[in-house]
């Protein structure tokens, strides 16, 4: 799956023009929402079919620092799924680099509009296969 791509706008840089360590944050969300819609499960989807995916946990590794203007490729990937909770490695590079910047998880649950916990393979088996193909892709890159 093709990564993400973002620009370092200028807003997100402090005073000396380094990236702000809580946009790495904000980042893996627009890199998540991207992920769910290149595997045709956007978040206007899963709303119209009342599924709701908060994240529960995040954490990350701060390596190396961008700067403004910097494009960085973001890739996401299924570390874990098991029809309840799913956990998404992120890994951030400068474009045409192999240099790592940041590495980080973040971990979900799906959950219906009342705040109930769903189990995905009773009613979205697709989107649930979608999900187990991803962690067996993981799996085998990791190997």
């Amino acid at each position: 799956m093709e990564p993400y791509l973002h620009k370092v706008q200028y807003y997100e840089t402090d005073k000396m023009g380094i990236a702000h360590h809580s946009n790495y944050i904000r980042w893996m969300e627009e890199a998540r929402v991207d992920f769910l819609e290149k595997i045709g499960w956007g978040f206007d989807r899963l709303e119209a079919e009342g599924i709701v995916s908060p994240v529960v946990g995040v954490h990350g590794r701060y390596k190396k620092s961008c700067t403004f203007a910097d494009v960085l490729e973001i890739t996401v990937k299924v570390q874990k799924y098991n029809g309840m909770m799913m956990h998404l490695a992120y890994e951030m590079k400068l474009a045409g680099s192999e240099q790592v910047l940041f590495t980080g998880v973040s971990e979900h649950c799906f959950l219906d509009q009342a705040g109930k916990p769903l189990r995905l393979k009773q009613k979205w088996q697709e989107l649930d296969e979608i999900l187990k193909n991803c962690v067996v892709e993981y799996e085998a890159e990791k190997a």
